[in-house]
Order: C-alpha cells, then sequence, then structure tokens
C-alpha cells in the first residue's frame, strides 16, 4: 500500500495499531506526525474497512485541517476525503447543533456571537454592578470579565456552577476562617478557580457569576451562541443524547496537549460509543497554558482509556543533530517530562551559536548583518526568506525591524503588526501628530475617538466641515466649542470634548516647551487615562501596554540619537524663523496654530524618525526572494525555517522565563519550540544591558541556557563573532543537501563576500569600480 512506504518502524507501528485500542501518538517536532496521522485514517479506511463517514478527525487550526484534507485526497480520494467529519472543535460542534440542536432547545438557526458583540453585551451587564465594584475598590473591566467567563466555561462550568462556588466561598468567609493559599487538586484546578487570582476574590466571583448567567440568558433570547457556548453546547448535547455519537467508530485529534477541559470531555463523549481513540501531541510542546489547554489531559486519557498504549516519534527530520542537542539540553531539565528524546537523521552541522552583546542595538545589529553575510557566505543559496526572528513579544521586534531596515532587507511580522502599524502604536502617534501639527486631519480623525468618548461619526464630519469653511484646523474648532465660541454646534458635543481638549492644551505647552518626546508620551497616558483605554477595550492589553513602553524606548533613543533609526536633524539654516513669518498668516488662534512653524522640535524630530524607520527601501531587491520572517514563538509552533534567530530570549526577568509567566515549565517549554523550529543554524542572542519603559537594566542569562551550559559546555558555540567568518564549503555543502537544494559555486561565494566587504568598509565606492581596480592591480603586477 502506497501510504505505507517510507515510514520508519514507529511510524509504521503507529500506523498499523489496533483500531480497538486507544492510542497515544507522542510526536517530537519534525517527525512527521501529520503523515503519520493521515497515513493511520488511510488504514482504517482500506485495511480495517471502517467508513469514512465513521471517522472524526478533529484539528486545532483550519489550516491544519486543510492540510490533513489535502493529503488525505492523494491518499484515499476526494470523494472519500469528503465523507470523513473533520474539522475544528468549535466547526464540528457547530455542524452538530445546527442539526440536532432541537434535543437542547436551540434553534438551528442560532447565531454565532463574535467577541466584540459579546463584549459589548457584557459591558452593558456589568454597569448594574458598577457602585458595588466602587465600594470594593475593585477594577472589573468588561474585556476581563468576558475572559474570566471564557476561561470557566473553557473547564465546562456553568454559570450555575460559578455562582454556587462564590456561596461557598462566602459561607467559608462568613464562618471566619482564614482563607489558605489554594492547592491545586488531583486535576490541578481547585475550586477557588485555580492559578486565577481574580476568580479567587469572593467580590469579583459575585460579579462574574451574575455577569454571565444574564449574558447567556442575553445570548438565549437573541438566539445566539458564543464560541465557548459551541463546545458547552456540544459536549451537552453528546452527553445527553448519547446515539447522537453512535455513527464515530474512530476519533483522532492532533495537537492533543493544547487542548483544554472542555474539549477534551467533547473527544471522550464521541469516542464513548466506540472507546476507538487516536491522538497525536507532544507534552514537551504543549504551550498555551494562559488560554486554558491542558497537558495534563494526556494523563487524563490514560484514566478513562486504561487500555491506551503509547508510541513514541523520536526520529527528527527536520534538524541538525547540534541542534537537536541543544534543544533537548533544555526541556530536559523538566525532570516530571515523559522521558523521550529526539534522534537526528541528519549530520551533527554547526553548534547553535548563543552571543552575548553588549545592548540590544548591538544585538539587533549583529542579527542583520549576520544574515547578509549568511546570504552572501552561501552563495545566495540562503534568500530572505529561510531566515526567521523569533520574539517571546511581539513589543520586542521594533529595533530588530529597524536594524533590517537600515540594511535594506525586507521583513514581514508573522501574525501580527508591525510596530509602528499596531493599533495602540498608531493611537499614540496620531496624539503627538495633532500636537506637532493640528491641521492633520487623519491624526484628528483617530485620536478624537481614543478613548471613545461618543462623538459619532456624522459629528467629527461636522466638525471637519466647520474647519473648512472657516479655514481653521479642526483642533481649533473643537477648542472653540469646548470655549463656547461656536454656538451653533450641539452642547452636548461640548460637554464630549471636555476629556479631549484640555489634555491637548497642556501636550501642546509642553511641546513649545520643547519637552522631551519620552516625558510627552509619559504625560499623554496619564491625561488620557490610556492604559485604562487598553484594559478596557483589549482582551491582550498587558502586550499593549509593553508595546507602548517600547514605543517610549524608542523616543528616549530618538533624544540621545543613539538608536538604529534616529531621526535626520535638520541643518540649522533651514530652520524657518517662526517670529520673523508670522505676520504672513492669516489672521489665526495664535495659541493653537504656533506651534506647527516651529523648527525642529524634540517632538518632530522623533515624529521624523518613527515614520523614517518603516520606509527604509531595499537596496537589493533581486538579492534573494520573499521576506525574513519575525514573528513569536507561539505564533511559530508548527513552522520551520532553515535559519533561526531567537533575540532577547535568554534573559530571566521578563523574557525567558517571562516575568508574568505562571508556570515555568511551559516557559521552558517554549524555548525549547522556538529552538526546534530551525532546520540547518540556530543562533541565541541576548544582551548585557537591556532598556525597558525609558530605564537601562541589567540582564542575566536565562536559567534554562545556563543549566544546560553547566551540564554540557559544548551545547552552544560562544567563541566566533560570526559564523560566517569560517564557513567552509562543507558546511555549504550540507545546508544544500539539508535544504534540497543546489550547493554555491564557490566563485559565486568569492565574489558575493567581496561585495559585501566593499560595501560595509567602503560604502561610497561602488562595487565594479573595485573589481576593474583588482583587475588593473593584477596585471601590473
Amino acid at each position: 500500500m502506497a501510504y505505507l512506504r517510507n515510514l520508519n518502524p514507529a511510524q509504521l507501528q503507529a500506523v498499523e495499531h489496533s483500531p480497538n485500542i486507544p492510542l497515544q501518538i507522542l510526536a517530537g517536532p519534525g517527525s512527521g506526525k501529520t503523515r503519520v496521522l493521515t497515513a493511520r485514517i488511510a488504514h482504517l479506511i482500506f485495511h480495517h474497512r471502517i467508513l469514512p463517514q465513521a471517522i472524526c478527525a478533529v484539528t486545532f487550526t483550519n489550516k491544519a485541517a486543510n492540510e490533513m484534507r489535502a493529503r488525505l485526497q492523494v491518499l484515499v480520494g476526494r470523494h472519500e476525503t469528503g465523507l470523513i467529519r473533520m474539522g475544528t472543535f468549535h466547526a464540528l460542534c457547530a455542524s452538530f447543533l445546527r442539526r440536532h440542536g432541537s434535543k437542547l432547545n436551540l434553534e438551528t438557526n442560532f447565531t454565532i456571537c463574535d467577541a466584540d458583540e459579546s463584549k459589548k453585551i457584557i459591558k452593558k451587564l456589568l454597569e448594574d454592578h458598577t457602585k458595588f465594584l466602587a465600594d470594593k475598590n475593585v477594577s472589573l473591566t468588561e474585556g476581563t470579565a468576558m475572559s474570566l467567563i471564557s476561561k470557566v466555561k473553557a473547564r465546562g462550568e456553568t454559570a450555575d456552577d460559578l455562582r454556587a462556588r462564590h456561596l461557598r466561598m462566602k459561607a467559608r468567609q462568613s464562618d471566619g476562617r482564614k482563607r489558605r493559599r489554594p492547592q491545586p487538586l488531583d486535576d490541578d484546578q481547585d475550586e477557588d478557580g485555580g492559578t486565577n487570582p481574580l476568580l479567587q476574590d469572593v467580590n469579583v466571583l459575585e460579579v462574574v457569576a451574575d455577569v454571565y448567567k444574564r449574558y447567556e440568558r442575553k445570548l438565549r433570547q437573541s438566539n445566539s451562541l458564543d464560541f465557548d457556548d459551541l463546545l458547552l453546547f456540544g459536549v451537552r448535547l453528546f452527553e445527553r443524547h448519547p446515539s447522537v455519537g453512535e455513527w464515530c467508530e474512530h476519533v483522532l485529534v492532533d495537537e492533543f496537549q493544547d487542548t483544554n477541559t472542555i474539549q477534551y470531555e467533547l473527544m471522550r463523549r464521541i469516542a464513548a460509543a466506540s472507546g476507538c481513540v487516536t491522538i497525536v501531541g507532544d507534552p514537551d510542546q504543549s504551550i498555551y497554558g494562559w488560554r486554558s489547554a491542558e497537558v495534563k489531559n494526556l494523563r487524563n486519557m490514560l484514566r478513562d482509556f486504561p487500555q491506551t498504549q503509547q508510541i513514541l516519534l523520536e526520529q527528527n527530520y527536520r534538524s541538525t543533530a547540534s541542534i537537536l542537542g541543544a534543544s533537548m539540553a533544555i526541556v530536559a531539565q523538566d525532570k516530571k517530562r515523559v522521558a523521550k528524546t529526539l534522534l537526528a537523521t541528519h549530520p551533527i552541522g554547526r553548534r547553535p551559536m548563543l552571543q552575548l552583546h553588549l545592548n540590544e542595538y548591538e544585538e539587533a545589529t549583529f542579527i542583520a548583518t549576520e544574515i547578509k553575510h549568511l546570504v552572501a557566505a552561501t552563495g545566495g543559496m540562503l534568500a530572505w526568506g529561510d531566515f526567521v526572528v523569533l520574539l517571546r513579544f511581539n513589543a520586542l521586534s521594533r529595533l530588530i525591524e529597524s536594524a533590517l531596515q537600515k540594511e535594506g532587507i525586507p521583513n514581514r511580522i508573522l501574525g501580527g503588526h508591525k510596530f509602528f502599524e499596531r493599533l495602540e502604536v498608531k493611537d499614540l502617534l496620531a496624539y503627538l501628530q495633532l500636537i506637532d501639527n493640528p491641521h492633520f486631519v487623519p491624526a484628528f480623525s483617530r485620536a478624537i475617538n481614543v478613548p471613545a468618548r461618543g462623538i459619532g461619526e456624522k459629528t467629527v464630519a461636522e466638525i471637519l466641515a466647520t474647519a473648512e469653511r472657516l479655514k481653521l484646523s479642526p483642533l481649533t474648532v473643537v477648542t472653540r466649542i469646548h470655549d463656547g465660541k461656536l454656538p451653533d454646534i450641539k452642547p452636548s458635543v461640548k460637554r464630549k470634548l471636555a476629556t479631549f481638549v484640555p489634555p491637548m492644551q497642556k501636550l501642546r505647552k509642553l511641546a513649545r516647551e520643547r519637552t522631551p518626546p519620552s516625558a510627552l508620551i509619559r504625560r499623554l497616558l496619564h491625561l488620557v487615562e490610556f492604559e485604562a483605554h487598553l484594559k478596557k477595550t483589549q482582551k491582550d492589553w498587558d502586550s499593549r501596554v509593553e508595546n507602548v513602553q517600547e514605543l517610549i524606548n524608542f523616543a528616549s533613543e530618538v533624544e540621545t540619537s543613539e538608536g538604529i533609526a534616529g531621526g535626520v536633524r535638520p541643518d540649522a539654516g533651514e530652520r524657518w524663523d517662526v517670529d520673523e513669518d508670522w505676520d504672513v498668516l492669516p489672521e489665526l488662534d495664535l495659541e493653537d496654530e504656533r506651534l506647527s512653524l516651529g523648527s525642529d522640535t524634540p517632538l518632530r524630530l522623533f515624529l521624523q524618525a518613527s515614520m523614517l524607520s518603516t520606509d527604509v527601501a531595499a537596496e537589493n531587491k533581486d538579492d534573494g526572494k520573499g521576506k525574513v520572517t519575525l514573528t513569536t514563538c507561539h505564533a511559530a509552533k508548527g513552522l520551520e525555517w532553515p535559519v533561526v534567530f531567537i533575540p532577547a530570549g535568554m534573559l530571566e526577568d521578563g523574557t525567558f522565563p517571562s516575568h508574568r509567566a505562571e508556570d515555568v515549565d511551559e516557559e521552558r517549554r517554549l524555548l525549547y519550540v522556538a529552538c526546534t523550529r530551525a532546520q540547518t543554524l540556530l543562533y541565541l542572542t541576548h544582551a548585557n544591558s537591556r532598556m525597558f519603559a525609558g530605564e537601562t537594566r541589567k540582564k542575566d542569562l536565562s536559567e534554562f541556557v545556563s543549566i544546560a551550559l553547566k551540564e554540557n559546555q559544548n551545547s552552544f558555540a560562544r567563541e566566533a563573532p560570526h559564523l560566517t567568518a569560517n564557513l567552509s564549503a562543507g558546511d555549504r555543502a550540507l545546508l544544500a543537501k539539508m535544504l534540497g537544494r543546489q550547493a554555491p559555486d564557490e566563485a559565486e561565494v568569492a565574489r558575493r563576500l567581496a561585495e559585501q566587504y566593499v560595501v560595509a568598509r567602503c560604502p561610497d565606492v561602488q562595487f565594479s569600480d573595485f573589481l576593474h581596480y583588482q583587475a588593473a592591480e593584477s596585471t601590473r603586477l
């Protein structure tokens, strides 16, 4: 059978394993798990004669489902693949609820309520608790409440369950018993809310329980379900009506280590009739605990399906042996993990590089120049698209983006926006642009309702029309409205502007006084309560606050002219003398407009630098295809690149492990996942000091790496400043073989390296002139 060809012994054993005995396939990174999973489905159909429509295959993403579907179409045919019940947990539940929802008193034409709509409902419901929360000195936004309800639903708890928990907690407190620190039970969750401190607060729990109950009532009244409800009602359907799942003869689940409690229960209910389950997972790659994933579900399966057997896929087809060795030295520090390893199918290759740099600027510059070196040192065999920079947080990308762009290296952020394109950064820049230039309409239109002030689009359009008619800036118009000088505007607008105009007046005064941009941003954050705005509106508010801090860092760098993407200061002779030209202007509000005519103020230099840092054009557009990828370690899971850089990844306080991490083991696994994305070359870099919120802080090497080095000094190479300095023809041949490419011509390698040397040392010298000079010198000698 074609689908059995070229499988290694462990893969073959997994594919041919009896369908009647539950199976856990513990598959390490790069071990061919998707191939094994699809081959097993083909074997169930062709060898065991299980009908395709009796098979349920569950994935975590639509992308994974599509990849599985494409492979199965080759193995079993397009028609048969179409009969398999395949998709994400949410998609499968929606399908069954459309068909059988009436059994749960659901209308089958229910609407799936998205997160934005859910948040609006919860916000309205929270208003009834405003006084109670204020009296208890508790802050609870609709975003936080929605997140807590989602976490509770992920554990399969109803609103009544949460209400009962609150009553038990309240009863214990009323008995006068001192509350103890919660101790995890066998299922790692205590009834006070697990590891979530908010659900251990009796006041928060009371409010959330009530909001949850009324939120569900609102959803039902509107004939809708939110995303978590799809899973809850799906479990309820199979639990109360087992016959709905009798069609299923075998369940297969991919990325099982990422399932949460309710998803595990769903799998168990679907498989209840047959008891036949195959899961593929890797406890070493469990990195989603922050969104309620439960690696303990692997243990739960052994408990609930006692005949379960395990098969380990340890043969790695992705990385060099040295990369695997370093990765294992990190993850093996967890003594509680399942004992398994990674076996290399590729040669040893170059040891991963561990680089210490003076600061984050030097680190970013090294990454950019090293990428250029590697492209040249491989004769163009490696292209821009072969490189990835993996980050713990997106906020760490800004310096590296700037360094890459300074070198003319095209880049992209996978799963996110570039730093200066991020929502919170653009909002703050809009304020700063408006301070600098009150006539800039796009900045005004963005800033006027951040935070939300209830000023509708129609009102904004009226303000802009008035500004155009009176030949004033929009900022002058709203200032006059606020001061009562434009009575034809509705009085309600004047009230709404009370939180906009006074802050802008204060900020413009500070800018006129040449206040440093970093201080100006801090003052802006305070005056408009920007952090509170993020907490109120963004589920991931904490990472967005980090982006704001990174913007302050950037402002500090511009102020000291030490940043990679600092602004270009105009010549002093080109400055416009404000006083000299003021009298040629039409009659305006002097206090409001004058700043726009100022010289190169600190604010203007900052704005210029921020714009130029993302607009550097590539110098060599034909030098390779694609772009260098910047992304987070989480977003990189399941992907691979020939060359991986992990910057700022070895720092104890704030990166690896994250200062917010509740689970150090999960942080270790995250670094392991990042390292195992590399096929041929791996770089781990860190800095001796790093700036945070405008302050430079000393940094230490992560315990994960320091322990690995202590146990095996050969895990990482630290002696060479540049790996390409001694990249040999044999190294290039190995890279070509692993990547399935043609080895580069050594003459081309020499030419590219010479060109790069000349450009780096003598940027004003044309390389063609250098070649002519070399040829002339050779003839003369």
